[in-house]
């Protein structure tokens, strides 16, 4: 599966939460924490953490579907999962 599948609904929720589009596929683009996953109605919801080019790391919420991999959420990780997601990459907080 190759891409995102986006629409005005999940683009509009992630930029109530200040992230764009392409912070989102940054994020999901690169090396990500793993931190649950669960179903929703049927289709497996998956919790990471990644960060964007800039070094913003986002939480995010996500789904594979036939368009590509739908993101469900994004938005700023709190210190904890910054926390656990730099520890995770061999980095230290600053």
């Amino acid at each position: 599966m190759d891409g995102f599948d986006w629409d005005d609904a999940n683009r509009d929720h992630i930029a109530e939460h200040g992230v764009s589009v392409a912070e989102a596929e940054e994020a999901c683009s690169g090396e990500m924490l793993f931190v649950d996953s669960y179903m929703v109605d049927g289709e497996l919801r998956v919790e990471t953490v990644g960060s964007t080019r800039a070094g913003r790391i986002l939480k995010l919420l996500t789904t594979d579907r036939s368009e590509g991999i739908r993101v469900v959420t994004a938005f700023d990780a709190t210190r904890r999962w910054k926390q656990r997601y730099l520890s995770s990459m061999g980095e230290k907080d600053e």
